[in-house]
């Protein structure tokens, strides 16, 4: 055989050719190589799937929920929204091992859709990391005020900035361990958090059930009494915060660029995706439905000490010190979640960079693979906007960012599957099979048009719930506060279309599937090939022996 064609049988079955080593060849349409460092493993990639979408959103985010919708509408949002980020995973588990690039879905969206559409959204998403950044700082200040008021507002930002900036300035593999650590102990936790929610709910606390001024009861009380609040409408003027709270999701392919084996790493982490949406959004939000009080007064967002919903489920049961713990708990994981926006800004601009998308120095990454020029930019901005939260309450804010944020990540969802599509039919239309994926999603098309399909109609209902706010009188000071992200989208978007011009869609004859992408060795796809015909000999048997 010439060296041609082993070449091209090589690349028909994902194996990596001998002089490819274990990079990638990229060219300069879709990125050169980085100077990142690939020094992160499975579980590192794990766990931070695990644990960046897991901050205030949930911990603090549901109190508002619960306040304008009610336990059952928050309950339906959160799963609504959990079967979209579980759809966008496997778009994003099959994209990210064939194209493990810095900025990712970026630079998917620039090689399968249009350059116009990569532009609007590695500029938008670096918007919501520095806002991102900034709404947890201010929730560190609320997570803080339940134990004292005595520190000035400016004086926690300011710590606290600088933490988050330590954090990123360290190697990669300590930032990847910090995270490691911290999203250890969120997952821990919610295990002690559904379980003592069970007993709490079934009146197995000190003060027998709910508070006095419930009278006592068990159960379902709230589900029966105030289920929904606000009627449907309210039920949409949530789904921003259940969206903001499981935005970070997608963060797992940004760092699978830096993983050593994207093809061992990111499919366990889309696997373990139905378990955190289990574990921390559905269930964790039925424990605070069925416990906690939509009229308390102390609920963030409401009238009182602008608690957490899980604190207050522990303090309104007299378990007060399961209370502290759950405060302590919240506080790591928003200090956490703001580590990772850092991190995951700056890489979204290195990917930029590579697509002549943004200044050529942002490429640069010092020996422990640390991009400066993209993370103090990113830290900077992140920070300074936090201040905003000196002269105006943290419950208005975290309004004003989840709003914001809600749609960047819509737009994100969107591109991601979008990009999914567009690179599975560029596959079949250059004569290519789906066995010649190293991994391929077995829930492909129909996850990625439930993904793309809801982002749409979600981002249509905030322009509804913008123009008609719950509760406010419609005015464009509430309009753009609200819905302002799209206007920037929009506004990228029509500025890149002017200069890159081009048709409407990259046509798919001409993508190149092979420049960006990483090649595997032969070895380890045919191991996972044994593997799993493994186990179906073993189901197989399973079945004979008791069926």
């Amino acid at each position: 055989m010439s060296d041609t064609s082993a070449k091209k049988s090589a690349v028909a079955v994902g194996e990596m050719p001998a002089e490819a080593g274990d990079s990638m060849s990229l060219n300069g349409d879709y990125g050169a190589e980085s100077q990142l460092r690939r020094t992160l493993g499975t579980r590192h990639l794990a766990m931070i799937g695990v644990g960046s979408s897991i901050g205030m959103g949930l911990w603090l985010g549901s109190g508002t929920s619960l306040l304008k919708a009610g336990p059952v509408s928050m309950f339906l949002g959160y799963i609504l929204s959990g079967t979209i980020i579980w759809s966008v995973s496997h778009s994003i588990g099959e994209m990210c091992i064939m194209y493990p690039l810095p900025s990712a879905f970026v630079q998917w969206t620039n090689m399968f859709v249009d350059p116009a559409a990569s532009f609007a959204l590695g500029w938008a998403y670096w918007f919501s990391f520095w806002i991102t950044i900034a709404n947890e700082l201010q929730a560190i200040v609320t997570v803080l005020s339940f134990w004292t008021t005595a520190v000035q507002a400016v004086v926690l930002i300011t710590v606290f900035w600088v933490v988050i900036a330590a954090i990123n300035i360290g190697a990669v593999k300590w930032f990847a361990e910090i995270e490691v650590v911290s999203a250890t102990i969120k997952f821990g936790f919610i295990f002690v958090v559904i379980i003592s929610g069970i007993v709490l709910s079934a009146g197995g606390g000190p003060k027998g059930g709910y508070p006095p001024v419930e009278g006592g009861k068990t159960g379902f009380e709230y589900w029966q009494t105030t289920p929904f609040i606000n009627g449907f409408k309210g039920f949409l003027s949530i789904m921003p915060t259940c969206i903001f709270a499981l935005s970070g999701s997608e963060n797992a392919g940004l760092v699978a660029s830096e993983t050593k084996n994207p093809r061992r790493s990111v499919p366990k982490a889309v696997k373990s995706m139905w378990v955190r949406l289990a574990l921390f959004y559905i269930l964790g939000s039925f424990i605070i439905g069925i416990n906690v009080s939509p009229k308390d007064s102390n609920l963030f967002g409401s009238s009182g000490t602008n608690a957490s919903p899980f604190v207050i489920m522990y303090q309104n049961c007299g378990v007060e010190p399961l209370a502290h713990i759950m405060n302590a708990v919240i506080f790591i994981s928003v200090l956490s979640n703001g580590g990772i926006s850092a991190y995951c800004g700056a890489r979204t601009l290195v990917g930029l960079s590579q697509i002549g998308m943004a200044p050529k120095q942002l490429q640069k990454a010092d020996s422990w693979g640390r991009p400066w020029y993209g993370l103090i930019p990113t830290l900077l901005i992140g920070g300074g906007l936090a201040y905003l939260n000196v002269s105006n309450s943290g419950a208005v804010v975290f309004g004003w960012f989840s709003n914001l944020t809600a749609l960047f990540s819509l737009f994100g969802w969107a591109m991601i599957c979008l990009s999914h599509l567009r690179m599975r039919y560029a596959w079949k239309t250059q004569g290519r099979e789906v066995s010649d994926l190293p991994w391929s999603s077995w829930a492909f098309p129909w996850s990625a048009y439930w993904g793309l399909g809801w982002s749409v109609v979600l981002i249509i209902v905030q322009f509804y719930i913008s123009v008609w706010p719950l509760g406010k009188t419609p005015s464009a000071a509430n309009f753009f506060s609200s819905y302002v992200s799209t206007v920037a989208i929009i506004v990228l978007y029509i500025g890149a279309k002017i200069y890159y011009r081009g048709r409407r869609w990259i046509d798919a004859s001409t993508i190149d599937l092979d420049s960006a992408r990483r090649f595997y060795p032969a070895a380890d796809l045919e191991a996972e090939a044994e593997k799993k015909k493994n186990k179906g000999m073993i189901k197989k048997v399973v079945r004979t022996a008791f069926f």
